[in-house]
């Protein structure tokens, strides 16, 4: 019984679902010029509450996690297509508190989380383009669709001990083909995103135990309004499902069904570099798991 009780506690508290978890990024399939180089640093801020199945005996559990991420983009010519890859390195520190038993408990963790890789391509709408060649294109297609295709890949390089409860790191691959599209006209963007993440069974679980982990469906909208100076702002939305686990080859009831939604804006500020800022907020859509509040600050160069 005792393992038992571990072991859904670690799946709830190491799957706490998050806006940026789900990755919840307006313009992800904007048309950029070709051979440009992006990096950036941002910093996350997350704040939640936990809800635990009550045979768990856990009451008024929250999460606390801050995290910094360093990313590169690089855009190129695929084809004749604008394609563009980027790796996303995070580094947290998360603190887990709660009443166990009725008494107070807590738990902190810091170090590097799980590098994601993506490699994107717009098939349709942007072709590859730089200079003066893209200016001129973007100029003369204020109304135009883009299709694009994706596949990002979450590596288990983060922080993770099997003896610990607690991890910042997964210990598995999370593979995500995606497909998006994104309507302009004019000043207005609306764009359309859907995912499935694939889980590759974590051996390593907790004391040698095995999770298993069922596919998770995910959906997300934007609308982005630009305005003069490359001033830009957009409301977003999202939905997630699925994810059951299993450990030991046991089903757990831990299906996940979370809504979140966010509003984010961005301004340029010299001629080579522009900062963002967002909020953003995930609510379960079930009796146990976890709502929580994020926001998120981002300065970026391109070089």
């Amino acid at each position: 019984m005792r393992k038992t009780l571990a072991l859904l506690t670690a799946v709830w508290l190491s799957s706490i679902p998050t806006a940026w978890s789900q990755e919840l990024e307006p313009r992800r399939w904007s048309h950029v010029p070709v051979d440009s180089n992006y990096f950036s640093l941002a910093y996350a801020k997350t704040d939640g509450d936990i809800f635990f199945d009550p045979v768990l005996k856990i009451e008024d559990g929250t999460v606390a996690q801050h995290t910094a991420i360093a990313s590169y983009l690089r855009s190129f010519d695929f084809f004749g297509k604008t394609a563009r890859f980027d790796i996303r390195l995070p580094y947290q520190f998360a603190r887990w508190e709660g009443l166990l038993d009725g008494k107070p408990a807590s738990v902190k963790r810091e170090g590097p989380g799980d590098p994601r890789l993506r490699l994107s391509v717009n098939f349709l709408g942007a072709p590859a383009l730089k200079g003066e060649a893209f200016r001129a294109y973007r100029r003369t297609h204020t109304t135009n669709t883009i299709a694009g295709a994706a596949l990002a890949v979450t590596l288990p390089l983060g922080y993770y001990r099997e003896d610990k409860l607690l991890n910042l790191g997964a210990n598995r691959f999370v593979i995500r083909p995606q497909t998006g599209v994104v309507h302009t006209r004019g000043p207005w963007s609306y764009e359309l995103t859907g995912s499935v993440l694939f889980f590759t069974d974590n051996n390593a679980f907790l004391n040698g135990s095995r999770r298993e982990q069922d596919p998770l469906y995910v959906v997300q909208g934007h609308v982005v309004r630009t305005f003069q100076h490359g001033i830009w702002a957009s409301l977003s939305a999202g939905y997630d499902r699925g994810g059951r686990s299993r450990i030991d080859g046991e089903i757990k009831d831990d299906t996940r069904s979370d809504f979140l939604y966010a509003i984010s804006a961005g301004m340029p500020v010299t001629a080579s570099s522009s900062i963002k800022a967002a909020w953003a907020r995930g609510r379960t859509r079930e009796e146990v798991g976890s709502d929580t509040d994020n926001i998120a600050v981002a300065w970026s160069w391109k070089f």
